[in-house]
């Protein structure tokens, strides 16, 4: 578990992190989105122990990350986004060098091995790292992060400069290790958000805007819940079977058959819905749940933040 308590960053004049504070918990994938210079790179920083904060506090498994740093640091597998890798060491050579250095306390070779084969470097691990294509120099570097079973991941940018049969495999690997780990990751490509994580949480301009479940996060943005449905019948008909439904919001026609309901959040109103067109004699022909997408909620909750 990692807690974010009130956390604020000053570089001279600017206020890059903002009084935020979240939780990411036990075996969750939490994404941390925002348009590029959000303050998301400063704040795993500060997280990892890189920077200081100005203001506010850090824990990890328990351990505050400047009162205790080397119990707190040795909880946390840290993937930037530039690894810092030893272009000149083999594969194998480099993980054992990072196990020496965190003075890790398990078997060494079948450790390495283990973690090489889950990041699938088991068929380069004789390869000098400078030989490596990026997808492999990534993978070397997230295999480092997990040299010691840290309880903690944070990636930063995990599949920047990636091509897309690299991007889907690091995805699945994410994926994987949520299972078993904390994991923090920043990005702002929106689909990689929606792909891999349990929660966002999005700032714009150093603070949080919103903190949610990935499939909620148009209903908190808007504050209703939102259908939409194909079906049969007259316009006028159709809007006042819906209108009659306790709970709904709004009707809207969009075309064809096509209707958006917008409905309280509280209130399940599908049932209600399905008896009150079934009354009008309008057929239901499909009816899905969700509001905004991701590209809308995310663009009104930065609107006017820099790019």
């Amino acid at each position: 578990m990692v807690e974010i308590k009130h956390l604020s960053k000053h570089y001279g004049n600017v206020l890059a992190v903002d009084d935020i504070s979240f939780v990411a918990n036990p075996g969750e994938i939490l994404g941390l989105l925002g348009p590029n210079g959000a303050g998301k790179s400063t704040t795993l920083n500060i997280i990892t122990g890189y920077l200081s904060s100005s203001e506010g506090s850090v824990i990890v498994e328990g351990y505050d990350i400047l009162e205790q740093p080397k119990k707190a640091k040795s909880k946390i597998g840290y993937l930037p986004e530039q690894p810092p890798l030893y272009q000149e060491m083999t594969v194998r050579n480099y993980l054992e060098f990072l196990f020496d250095l965190k003075k890790v306390r398990l078997p060494k070779k079948e450790h390495i091995d283990e973690v090489m084969t889950i990041v699938k470097l088991r068929d380069v691990e004789k390869r000098i790292i400078r030989n490596l294509s990026k997808g492999y120099r990534q993978r070397v570097g997230l295999a480092g992060a997990l040299i010691g079973n840290p309880p903690v991941l944070i990636l930063d940018e995990p599949t920047v400069g990636l091509d897309p049969k690299q991007i889907i495999e690091t995805r699945k690997l994410i994926k994987t290790l949520g299972k078993k780990h904390t994991v923090i990751f920043s990005s702002h490509v929106l689909s990689e958000v929606s792909a891999l994580c349990d929660r966002v949480v999005l700032i714009n301009k150093g603070q949080i805007v919103a903190d949610s479940p990935i499939d909620k996060l148009s209903e908190v943005i808007s504050g209703t819940g939102m259908l939409t449905l194909e079906i049969e019948g007259g316009v006028g008909t159709v809007k006042n079977a819906l209108g009659s439904v306790d709970g709904v919001r709004r009707v809207t026609h969009r075309s064809g058959n096509s209707y958006t309901v917008s409905f309280d959040t509280d209130t399940d109103v599908r049932r209600g819905v399905f008896k009150a067109l079934a009354r009008a004699d309008c057929p239901i022909l499909s009816m899905t749940t969700g509001g905004l997408t991701l590209e809308e909620s995310f663009l009104k909750l930065t609107e006017g933040g820099d790019d």
